[in-house]
């Protein structure tokens, strides 16, 4: 990192100021980016090198240096859409940290201060920050493109664009139709978390979610306990500016079930 003008000269750390770019974007409009044609052509070695080492980075032995080589054994477990500058996954990075995660982001400029911080704090933080990592991309239309069936544990869905007028509903990341793509990539157990300081939107995401019959709420006393709920509104810049303002929050967190489950719901 050194010698690179939009980086912290002490930390090594990237600056925002270098990488700013509009709150949201038109999540409905054509992106040019990349797209893996399946979860199976998913790129882990560029996101996670120290598992998932680049070819010939193994010897005849199968040894591989500065890496821990299981092919296949890890896939990408938590996704955070919409990651802005990557606060959330920086905080999961070490609670969890052998579970891989992702932020998949459509902003280019933000996308890449997020891969730059990530790299930073890899160096700085020896051993650590190597299982998360960042994806320009446009998750409302290419989620089953990223992952399996029954791959992701959680998914975080922090401070959406609220999209206000009715006639842009259609392209709220939280709706009836996306939620069939997220129960899909869920597994039995999985968990939807979405916060927003908007109250319309969270009366929104908690309707879609409550309606659909292959969710179910989080009841309080789990989420009292869950360590991933208090992070939701302070390790992210939109949650920290509520927080200084004084502002309301709006949670909505529910479990993925089983089919099987759904006749017995109330």
């Amino acid at each position: 990192m050194k010698g690179n003008p939009k980086s912290n000269n002490t930390t090594g750390l990237p600056r925002k100021r270098f990488y700013r770019a509009r709150a949201h974007s038109n999540p409905l409009s054509d992106s040019h980016f990349p797209v893996p044609t399946a979860p199976s052509e998913v790129d882990y070695a560029s996101h996670y090198p120290h598992y998932y080492p680049s070819e010939g980075a193994c010897d005849e032995n199968g040894e591989c240096k500065g890496a821990i080589y299981k092919p296949q054994s890890k896939k990408i477990q938590f996704a955070d859409v919409g990651c802005g500058f990557g606060g959330l996954l920086i905080s999961l990075s070490t609670l969890f940290p052998d579970t891989l995660m992702i932020g998949m982001e459509i902003r280019d400029k933000v996308t890449e201060y997020v891969k730059e911080r990530i790299l930073a704090l890899r160096e700085t933080n020896p051993g650590q920050y190597h299982n998360v990592s960042v994806v320009r991309t446009n998750s409302m239309k290419y989620i089953p493109n990223f992952f399996e069936k029954g791959q992701l544990l959680k998914m975080f869905f922090l401070f959406p664009d609220p999209h206000f007028k009715e006639k842009n509903h259609r392209r709220r990341v939280i709706s009836t139709h996306l939620l069939d793509e997220y129960a899909y990539t869920l597994q039995v157990g999985g968990i939807i978390y979405t916060i927003t300081d908007v109250e319309e939107l969270g009366e929104w995401m908690k309707d879609c979610l409550a309606r659909h019959p292959l969710f179910e709420a989080v009841p309080e006393k789990e989420l009292d306990v869950d360590p991933v709920v208090k992070l939701l509104s302070s390790a992210t810049e939109e949650g920290q500016k509520v927080a200084r303002n004084g502002g309301q929050t709006f949670l909505a967190v529910y479990r993925r079930i089983a089919l099987s489950e759904v006749g017995n719901r109330v």
